[in-house]
């Protein structure tokens, strides 16, 4: 009902973009990365999302999960996470888990890629 981190970031150190044309949800994760004591940190996150309200949810899940977290540690956050501290999804609602996952993992390669063409 009431979503965590939503809405566009300006200047994001990366994006992730997933979508899912069966049920028609699109995914967008914005990250800040900040560099603390050696370690890249998601020092802050936001989320657009286009579907269902389980899309919303676990969008706005995955950004409170990944807030504060190194990259390394970020990419370890899978759909089962997000399923059990949003308290369980229906199961024909998982896929939004999973994607949400996925727009996470794809705003930390774009953020990757952009620091190597540096």
């Amino acid at each position: 009902m009431h979503p965590h981190n939503q809405g566009e970031m300006k200047n994001p150190s990366g994006v992730g973009i997933v979508g899912n044309p069966t049920c028609g949800d699109v995914m967008k994760i914005y990250i800040k990365v900040k560099k603390k004591k050696k370690e890249e940190v998601i020092e802050d996150i936001k989320f657009e999302t286009l579907g269902c309200a389980s899309a919303i949810a676990t969008s706005s899940m995955v950004t409170d999960l990944a807030k504060g977290k190194t990259l390394t540690d970020a990419l370890k956050i899978t759909r089962d996470d997000v399923a059990e501290a949003l308290e369980g999804l229906p199961p024909i609602k998982m896929h939004c888990s999973n994607l949400s996952s996925e727009a996470l993992t794809a705003a930390i390669e774009d953020y990757r890629k952009h620091k190597e063409e540096e």
